[in-house]
């Protein structure tokens, strides 16, 4: 820990592990040392030199071109114990047949061969971890938000701690254009912050004393004290991280398929190159040498290595692209499972609402203007706490509408307020709070009661001296988005139901706005499993979101839970398979388009993988492959599906602007 005074220079954290040694650095050399080992060698075969000097060269192609490869072979056979490993049970790789079928060339005299198979089979997992670790980069990208240390004051100093030394209570420095490093609370100054990377929220967000900011979010233009309420390992950009990591070790059904083939398959190629090696000879219907050569092939290209790799290239890749644009999977098994949906329920507040109530109308009795009406009821609710009267103020200070001032105020929970202004005395709330009072309701108003309670409105009636002199609607409004996303979602041809504790009214009212095909109202948290188990008889697959909290059951039972926004919402991460930064509803048909290209790609990649190896298998007996020309159309498909994989990491853009467009023609 360093003490600096505040107008020092921070330094920077340096490099902790050396680039030369990490294995993708070793692997890359090795890759290098066999190929100037294999050409070397090949042209001094071509020289008078002695022919131990092409063979020692050969042998340094071979332990260099097969060193990772023999490893993950004793890794898989649990012969040398990992961390990865400890608990396996020993298994069968392709990397095992690649070994066998170099072995096997050197052992007939073609060292050359033997090493051009391992030169490329070492390429292509070099290419292989390069592309997929580009995807994973992509996601530990979100690690650069991190500042590397943070400025606490301790005492009467000022100290520059890193992360980890944060502790809970501690009071943060945090200056103009530097990165807040914890999740905490604003004791002091005023600022925006830029939440986008958490909350997904593209402006800036004011903050002041007693606001809560996240940790990897940008202060703006003033400064802040934040007191740390979480240590740096439980924020919610750690909880975050943490999820997308595990979601990328979490495999998809049919990824776990081809595992379990890889086994049985590898097995019964071993055995078939085993019998291969032994029956034709015995039966004189070829010599020994040529047929173990064709055996050697027939090893190489049957092995399953483009089969295998392909579904984790694809699905590691839609991971990352979804998380870079606010689409957190838990898992390949859920990407893989939303591209089968046909039916979607929401939640309708908070989900399609903003959960916020808002005015809708004023109605202004007879004789009694609409400013009026509103100075009355704002006099009268400026000192309540209901969120109603909350909306009520916000409308009227909108509109520029300074309050009077009131002597007396009483808030009777469940009923309404009862206050005092000059000499008159004001009651604002439900019909029955003013009814019971003996006010009698005017013929304009009540006609329009009736209106505005069949929209699904909630009515808060004003009177004065015994009088209604007025009613303000409020409703929990709409999204403005919604529209356009159940648009985008029919055209994709999935059906849209909105589950609700809401009455039918309201529920109905919803509807009819969004064109939602299916309506549950007046449903329990325990109600809404029951209602999903219904669409499902009828749909099929069906995606639950919600805020994960009173939505938890429902969001257990879908095929996929889908929580709406991430900052601070703990439950949503825990419960909900997907979870979308923010409350971006655009984010739901982009995640879909996103998995049903990433499972286009599986498939094209599995199948291009069985015709490559059924092609390369025939012409191995057809017109006696050579080995080279096997083994580089065999890591040349390998390496083709993982690039065809990764194009799932620059579809997101393309998935956007396909949606744009298809909303611009609907236009």
């Amino acid at each position: 820990m360093t003490t600096l005074p505040l107008d020092q220079p921070q330094p920077r954290p340096q490099r902790s592990l050396p680039i030369w040694l990490t294995q993708q650095w070793l692997e890359a050399r090795f890759v290098v040392v066999t190929l100037i080992s294999m050409i070397a060698a090949g042209l001094l075969e071509r020289t008078d030199a002695p022919a131990l000097i092409p063979n020692v060269l050969y042998l340094i192609a071979y332990i260099t071109g097969g060193t990772f490869g023999l490893i993950a072979v004793l890794e898989s056979l649990t012969i040398v114990k990992t961390a990865d490993n400890a608990d396996a049970k020993p298994q069968i790789n392709v990397d095992l047949l690649m070994i066998l079928a170099a072995l096997g060339a050197a052992l007939i005299g073609q060292p050359a061969e033997g090493a051009l198979l391992l030169f490329l089979f070492s390429l292509s997992n070099v290419l292989q971890d390069y592309a997929i670790g580009r995807s994973r980069q992509a996601i530990k990208g979100l690690m650069k938000l991190y500042p590397s240390e943070a400025h606490v004051k301790r005492g009467d100093q000022i100290v520059t701690v890193p992360l980890d030394a944060i502790e809970v209570g501690d009071l943060l420095l945090i200056e103009p254009g530097e990165r807040i490093p914890v999740d905490g609370e604003v004791a002091a100054g005023r600022s925006t912050v830029d939440q986008a990377p958490i909350t997904g929220e593209s402006m800036p967000v004011e903050k002041a004393p007693g606001d809560t900011v996240f940790a990897g979010t940008l202060n703006q233009q003033g400064a802040l004290d934040v007191i740390a309420r979480q240590p740096a390992r439980d924020t919610v950009l750690a909880r975050i991280i943490q999820l997308v990591e595990e979601a990328q070790d979490a495999k998809a059904p049919t990824e776990r398929f081809l595992e379990r083939f890889e086994q049985v398959y590898t097995a019964l190629i071993l055995i078939g190159v085993g019998l291969f090696i032994v029956v034709p000879p015995l039966l004189n219907l070829t010599d020994f040498q040529s047929n173990f050569y064709r055996a050697m092939v027939l090893m190489t290209v049957a092995s399953p290595c483009a089969l295998v790799i392909s579904t984790p290239a694809s699905f590691i890749a839609a991971i990352a692209s979804g998380a870079r644009r606010g689409v957190l999977f838990k898992g390949g098994a859920y990407l893989e499972a939303l591209a089968g949906i046909k039916a979607i329920a929401f939640d309708k507040t908070g989900t399609l609402t903003s959960g916020k109530p808002i005015v809708t109308s004023v109605i202004a009795a007879a004789g009694v203007s609409e400013a009026d009406l509103l100075n009355i009821a704002t006099a009268a609710e400026a000192r309540s706490e209901h969120p109603l009267a909350k909306a009520i103020t916000a409308f009227t200070a909108q509109r520029g509408i300074t309050p009077a001032a009131i002597s007396e105020f009483e808030a009777l929970p469940g009923r309404g307020v009862v206050a005092h202004m000059d000499d008159h005395t004001i009651r604002v709330g439900s019909a029955t709070f003013v009814l019971d009072d003996g006010a009698t309701l005017p013929p304009e108003l009540a006609s329009a009661r009736e209106v505005l309670e069949a929209d699904g409105n909630t009515l808060m009636f004003v009177e004065r001296d015994a009088r209604i002199i007025g009613v303000i609607a409020l409703a929990d409004a709409v999204r403005a988005e919604a529209k356009q996303m159940i648009i985008d979602l029919h055209k994709l041809g999935i059906k849209v139901a909105m589950l609700t504790g809401d009455n039918a009214r309201v529920a109905g009212n919803i509807a009819a706005q969004l064109d939602i095909d299916r309506v549950h109202a007046d449903l329990m948290p325990q109600d809404k499993v029951t209602a999903l188990q219904t669409l499902q008889a009828e749909f099929g697959a069906v995606a639950m979101i919600g805020d994960g909290v009173n939505d938890a059951p429902a969001l257990a039972t879908a095929e996929v839970g889908i929580a709406m926004g991430a900052a601070g919402t703990d439950v949503a991460l825990e419960t909900a398979d997907l979870v979308l930064m923010g409350d971006k509803l655009d984010l739901i048909p982009f995640a879909i388009g996103l998995s049903k290209q990433a499972r286009r790609v599986v498939w094209q990649n599995i199948t291009f993988a069985l015709l490559v190896i059924a092609v390369l298998i025939i012409s191995t007996f057809l017109i006696d492959l050579p080995l080279p020309l096997g083994v580089l159309a065999h890591e040349g498909s390998t390496v083709i599906v993982v690039l065809n994989g990764l194009i799932t990491l620059l579809i997101a853009p393309e998935i956007v602007r396909r949606m744009r467009a298809a909303r611009t023609a609907s236009v």
